[in-house]
């Protein structure tokens, strides 16, 4: 099947902006949904440890992908400690 992905290619070169961004593109969203299953606050993988990860995150820990305007290290809590 790559012999045959390699003569289209050759034979018509226009085709490789299309395999570079298709391929960047899985690539991209391959990672992103990595970042959430390892890095958001909601997965919980260890039950046994910690059922409840979200309640260990304190104010200035940054859990979006993108803050537009916000630095996390300047906020302070507005709440007790439970």
């Amino acid at each position: 099947m790559l012999a045959t992905v390699r003569k289209q290619l050759r034979s018509h070169p226009a085709l490789i902006p299309l395999f570079f961004f298709i391929g960047g593109g899985a690539a991209m969203s391959m990672m992103y949904l990595a970042r959430l299953a390892l890095r958001n606050p909601d997965v919980c993988w260890d039950r046994k440890n910690n059922p409840e990860p979200w309640n260990k995150l304190g104010p200035n820990d940054q859990y979006k992908f993108y803050a537009v305007n916000l630095d996390y290290s300047k906020l302070k809590k507005h709440g007790p400690d439970f």
